[in-house]
């Protein structure tokens, strides 16, 4: 099962290089991150693999940046999510093929989302690996941050030279 990233639909061959496409693996990209991990504590369907391509860690950011971020998508969400995408380094023919209009209530989702350690250690009990995938020059988020934060429960990839969308 692959959860896409915010303002995305079905651009999982972006990660095609990274992707293990098993019926026990279950990957998301950015937004699609959090949802992977969400769907990994609820569900009572067998998963070996927990993928998480970019996960959208906020943790390290303060109210004020999110509210920001979303005064600006409301004023105009198509410049927002053009920005958005192209920061997280999307081609045109890949924003072509992929992109769908955010909205409010899911950015709001993707910002506020707490990465809570007693989530991921439950998974890890569940006997879950979680593998994570970070580029070092990512746009999005704090990679350094993200990499300080996963690595206490997941292999991580910390990939040389990429940004966000790896």
């Amino acid at each position: 099962m692959y959860f896409s990233g915010f303002s995305l639909d079905n651009e999982k061959e972006l990660f095609k290089q990274y992707l293990t496409e098993t019926d026990f693996t279950t990957s998301g990209f950015s937004f699609g991150a959090q949802k992977a991990i969400e769907y990994a504590l609820n569900t009572q369907t067998r998963i070996d693999t927990l993928q998480l391509f970019s996960p959208s860690y906020f943790n390290d950011k303060d109210t004020k940046y999110k509210r920001m971020q979303l005064m600006y998508f409301k004023k105009d969400c198509q410049t927002y999510c053009d920005n958005f995408l192209n920061n997280c380094g999307i081609s045109q023919e890949e924003k072509s093929n992929y992109f769908k209009m955010g909205t409010v209530e899911d950015l709001e989702d993707l910002l506020n989302y707490n990465w809570d350690e007693k989530k991921l250690q439950k998974i890890v009990d569940k006997g879950i690996n979680i593998e994570v995938y970070l580029g070092t020059e990512d746009k999005i988020i704090d990679s350094n941050k993200a990499l300080e934060f996963f690595l206490k429960f997941s292999e991580v990839y910390y990939i040389k030279n990429k940004g966000h969308i790896l």
